[in-house]
């Protein structure tokens, strides 16, 4: 695991401090390595100067030590479209967010087209589960209050249909495809259980912890706007509201005919977080 700070050991686990933008220092730490798995992401407005060399660096740590690169990718290149999300979607982000997501992956497919590299993509949802504190959507800000009963706010329109990846199921793709041949050189969708919207999500969690029934309103524009004033996270999600305003719903058939890792149950899914964040309440409040 490699990080800019690295962090205590732990079973199974080697921790090495990198710069993952040095090329030089990343390619010493793969040597050896099956497999690349490029699941950084630098802080959320600094995507579009972080991200260029960030790339670059894990493709010639890929080209430079042969392993396989899984790069862990998301739905932002695609741009608001009508209907399902499919992997032969063109990548036609009009936004930088978008685009230079895009661009990472473009350049991976490249380079693995003129054999220089093996690569492939895993694109996932808005990420949901044990162990997923970052972000608004079903994480710090939303499953603690719901665990205690009192009402969220959710970016969007919280009646519109959207797909979650579950991270467990995240983690169990990236490792298949590294091992399938046939799964290089594309891009593939997490297996995804249906598309249900945050309000429902909401209610499953609530019912799961004995909370419920729990408030959920959607954040109007306006306060949302007055927000970013203050909060860069807030600014840089303007880009990518309309994910939350319609429905946006992913389609992982092509992975599922290919190959093993399918969604875990839904029901699962909701046990599982709601006892994860059970337990962390219990052990930091």
């Amino acid at each position: 695991m490699v990080t800019r700070s690295g962090r205590d050991p732990e079973p199974g686990i080697e921790h090495v401090a990198r710069d993952v933008t040095d090329s030089r220092r990343l390619t010493d730490a793969a040597r050896g390595a099956t497999a690349i798995y490029n699941c950084a992401a630098p802080p959320y407005h600094r995507w579009t100067s972080a991200w260029p060399p960030l790339a670059s660096s894990v493709c010639a740590a890929a080209e430079a030590t042969g392993a396989v690169l899984v790069m862990l990718g998301n739905l932002y290149g695609y741009g608001p479209v009508d209907g399902p999300l499919t992997e032969r979607l063109p990548l036609a982000a009009t936004g930088p967010k978008g685009r230079v997501r895009a661009a990472g992956w473009e350049r991976a497919r490249e380079l693995h087209e003129q054999g220089r590299i093996k690569a492939v993509e895993v694109r996932a949802s808005d990420f949901f589960g044990p162990g997923v504190t970052d972000g608004g959507h079903l994480a710090a800000r939303v499953v603690p209050r719901v665990l205690r009963g009192k009402p969220v706010s959710t970016l969007g329109d919280p009646d519109a249909p959207h797909s979650w990846s579950y991270v467990p199921d995240v983690a169990r793709a990236l490792a298949e495809v590294a091992g399938e041949e046939r799964a290089w050189g594309r891009p593939w969708h997490v297996p995804t259980a249906p598309a249900l919207s945050t309000r429902e999500m909401v209610d499953r969690l609530a019912a799961e912890a004995g909370t419920g029934p729990v408030a959920v309103r959607g954040l109007p524009p306006a306060v949302l706007g007055a927000a970013s004033v203050f909060s860069p996270l807030l600014r840089e999600l303007k880009e990518v509201r309309y994910q939350f305003d319609r429905p946006f719903v992913v389609d992982s058939s092509a992975y599922e005919a290919e190959f093993a890792v399918r969604a875990t149950p839904l029901d699962e899914q909701i046990k599982a977080t709601v006892d994860w964040w059970r337990e962390r309440s219990a052990t930091t409040g």
